[in-house]
């Protein structure tokens, strides 16, 4: 049996609130911008559907006169209309102002790092009520957490993600070396030699380790350095560069924000730059609220983009 809703759809909703502004055929037609005879068939809908004939023609032979019936559902048509609109344009309309919705970044340390001081100020000025998550991503389940919206956006490399995402080109980033103000080793460039023997602090992201991408690079040159501290965390490092010797290789984006305490100087041998990019699932592309956070995120990675 079908359902009694399965007969109405809102073109006949919206016809019978015409007819009950206008009583009359021609000028309800031009209203809705369709022709007498389009009306006239949504009327004959109408009337079948309702059991009543809802608009009977004038004694005066000038335009229809309403039935009971249909003047009692008038002022429940208006506001099931309105509630309709409100319907349809709900998902279409996002007010930063007022929403208290939870936006989840899944992002290593890294872009965190980079992106977050500009991204928080962006969302907290427009959107005051909104709450922001960062998330370690689980790389093996991106995908799947995007599709399911358990997160938002995922900001990493093309390398982590799978193929039919979308995605936008946040920034191309490069490593350089920093140290603390008045460290002994003064300000010149720094010489493989040199660099070699430095003490290193090196951020390990997964934890514990003491090599990295730099230690490869050098490997590969038939030279090793000596990193005596390994930490978790980004926000560790200008820290521990500002109370020791150590000196650390992290993206200039990064270590800029700390040029105060650090001095920054470029690393003798060659490291690959890297890029960073805005990854979401298809299915949120015409979503308002989700087409507003990436541009929170573009807008935060152009503001702290200097020379990159």
């Amino acid at each position: 049996m079908n359902h009694p809703l399965a007969e109405l759809d809102v073109s006949l909703l919206v016809t019978l609130d015409a007819l009950l502004k206008d009583n009359n055929v021609t000028h309800a037609a031009a209203r809705l911008n369709i022709t007498q005879s389009a009306l006239s068939a949504r009327l004959t809908r109408l009337r079948q559907l309702l059991g009543d004939p809802l608009f009977i023609p004038s004694t005066s032979g000038r335009g229809m006169v309403a039935s009971p019936h249909a003047l009692a559902l008038k002022s429940d048509l208006a506001g099931l209309l309105e509630q309709l609109s409100a319907f349809i344009g709900t998902a279409k309309v996002f007010e930063p102002a007022t929403s208290t919705r939870i936006f989840r970044i899944a992002a290593t340390d890294n872009p965190v790092s980079i992106l977050a001081p500009d991204l928080i100020p962006l969302i907290k000025a427009a959107a005051p009520r909104a709450r922001v998550a960062f998330t370690m991503p689980n790389k093996a389940r991106i995908a799947e957490d995007l599709e399911t919206g358990d997160i938002d956006v995922f900001i990493g490399v093309a390398e982590d993600v799978v193929p039919g995402l979308m995605a936008r080109k946040l920034f191309k980033e490069e490593f350089v070396t920093a140290q603390r103000r008045d460290h002994p080793r003064g300000t010149g460039p720094l010489t493989l030699d040199e660099f070699c023997t430095l003490d290193h602090l090196l951020i390990s992201t997964s934890g514990g380790n003491f090599s990295g991408i730099i230690d490869a690079v050098l490997s590969d040159l038939g030279r090793e350095r000596r990193v005596s501290v390994s930490a978790q965390s980004y926000a560790l490092a200008p820290l521990i560069l500002g109370s020791t010797d150590l000196v650390c290789t992290l993206p200039r984006r990064f270590l800029q924000r700390f040029a105060g305490t650090l001095d920054l100087v470029e690393a003798p041998l060659e490291l690959a730059p890297f890029e960073m990019s805005l990854f979401w699932h298809p299915r949120m592309s015409a979503d308002a609220a989700h087409s507003w956070l990436r541009k929170q995120v573009l807008q935060s990675a152009r503001n702290g983009r200097g020379s990159n």
